[in-house]
């Protein structure tokens, strides 16, 4: 099994391995439809079917790759008659039309769709979203018999376990605050994770298989001393010089925006006061509750005996004023390290 074909299994388990393995059994629809706003899955699909579905032979003569942006008129049409011809290598015809959400005219593919070449499969790339289901074409395209593989981005709280499991699927141990670092730092884009995770593996000296903050300062460029964890602990150790040095960091930073910044912060504080009320504060029971690592369940723990739920409450009303005033609300002239500052002592004092 390839990396990104145990990957891709992530986050749309269902529909992808369903894909997946009518390929490796050789039933292929004559029009695969990739689709959804999470590019990553549908390279992943395509490059699947660009790798395995024919030989290397075949591919020679009866693989044809397509960008839709190149196509004469944004018509889809000349995809559709390389679909028509017919296998040179008497097996199946693979055409693969990437970039295909630039295409206009579609009207081609649903004449098509009433009779296509059997032995050819012509499977489009529509990146950043979905096709407009409000055409004939799309409201009948499974009735049709066509696949469709739909990919939707990962929501904030599953990135951090996305990334564990890049990394064990790797036969890699990973350190427990190094997913959410990169989740927090890269956001829910999985090229990019991607490409990070592959720069700390790749960077990693000979033998080690650890990944850990060192690692990924050093590969990255997340600093292992200022970023939101480190912030959140001075926060719940009650360090006043620690939490202004990270936060005038940040506001010199423009790898730290303030908005990111606030919202990572406000939904601890937002799960701390979830943990106040909870019956069963053990480690297990806080992190199914809350959707997070066991190991964090110390945190909040910590941060509960610091700031009782009324406090707590205070903070997260602090959280929206200074989120209001980020965004000119009340606030003609205010920066963010000042804004910093008095959120910092409101919350410490």
């Amino acid at each position: 099994m390839h990396i990104y074909e145990y990957f891709c299994t992530f986050a749309v388990a269902m529909t992808y391995d369903a894909l997946i393995t009518r390929w490796k059994q050789e039933q292929f629809a004559p029009v695969t439809l990739l689709c959804g706003e999470e590019s990553y899955y549908i390279d992943c699909a395509s490059a699947y079917a660009e790798e395995h579905i024919l030989d290397a032979m075949s591919r020679e003569f009866d693989q044809v790759v397509i960008y839709g942006k190149d196509l004469p008129g944004l018509d889809i049409a000349p995809a559709v008659d390389q679909a028509r011809g017919f296998a040179m290598m008497g097996g199946h015809k693979v055409v693969i039309v990437r970039e295909a959400q630039t295409i206009k005219k579609w009207d081609a593919l649903s004449l098509y769709m009433d009779n296509p070449q059997p032995s050819s499969l012509l499977i489009l790339c529509y990146k950043y979203g979905l096709p407009d289901k409000r055409l004939t074409l799309w409201k009948n395209f499974e009735k049709k018999g066509g696949d469709l593989m739909q990919s939707d981005k990962l929501r904030d709280n599953q990135v951090a376990g996305w990334i564990t499991n890049y990394l064990i699927a790797r036969q890699l141990q990973v350190t427990p605050r190094v997913p959410q670092m990169l989740a927090d730092y890269i956001g829910n884009d999985l090229t990019a994770i991607v490409g990070a995770l592959d720069k700390l593996v790749d960077g990693r000296p000979e033998g080690v298989s650890l990944i850990d903050e060192t690692l990924v300062e050093r590969n990255v460029g997340i600093s292992k001393d200022y970023n939101i964890f480190e912030l959140q602990d001075a926060l719940i150790k009650g360090d006043v010089v620690k939490a202004n040095r990270i936060t005038r960091y940040f506001a010199s930073s423009k790898d730290h925006p303030m908005v990111k910044e606030l919202g990572i912060l406000y939904a601890f504080f937002a799960n701390l006061m979830i943990y106040h009320y909870l019956p069963d504060k053990s480690d297990r029971a806080v992190a199914a509750a809350l959707g997070i690592n066991p190991y964090f369940a110390r945190d909040y723990a910590a941060a509960a005996r610091r700031f009782n739920a009324g406090k707590t409450f205070a903070i997260i009303g602090w959280f929206r004023d200074t989120d209001a005033r980020l965004k000119g609300i009340n606030n003609p002239s205010a920066k963010d390290d000042d804004l910093w500052k008095e959120l910092i002592y409101k919350i410490l004092h």
